[in-house]
């Protein structure tokens, strides 16, 4: 049975789209982007800081299904300039100190609303 998963603390669907789908113990995510609901406003500063934003939206989704950032699976990152890659790394693995999941990092054109990162999940909910 498909769950559906919201959260005011992440990205709002900016579109037809569900933030998070339960189904059994796995949660699939949408793309979250730097959006930070406490201002109501886009994170632009650096791609460090979009990094942990889009974390912060990844964690909000995850504790609104049950789970946590430590059961992440899997992600997959979508990233407007491979020149930022070194330093988005360095964020992202702020995150994930011991154990990181499998990622796929791609190369794209512009995203929606100017931002230089976008990142789904996949995550593990226990019983």
């Amino acid at each position: 049975m498909l769950e559906v998963i919201k959260t005011d603390q992440g990205t709002p669907p900016g579109g037809h789209y569900s933030q998070g789908i339960r189904v059994g113990n796995f949660l699939f995510t949408a793309g979250q982007i730097a959006y930070n609901p406490e201002t109501d406003e886009l994170v632009t500063g650096s791609i460090e800081e979009e990094t942990r934003q889009v974390m912060k939206n990844l964690s909000a989704i995850a504790r609104a299904a049950g789970t946590s950032l430590s059961n992440t699976v899997k992600t997959t990152v979508f990233l407007t300039d491979m020149r930022l890659f070194a330093r988005f790394n360095a964020a992202y693995a702020e995150f994930f100190p011991e154990s990181p999941p499998a990622r796929s990092t791609i190369h794209v054109g512009p995203l929606l609303r100017e931002v230089h990162l976008e990142i789904e999940a996949i995550f593990y909910v226990p019983d």
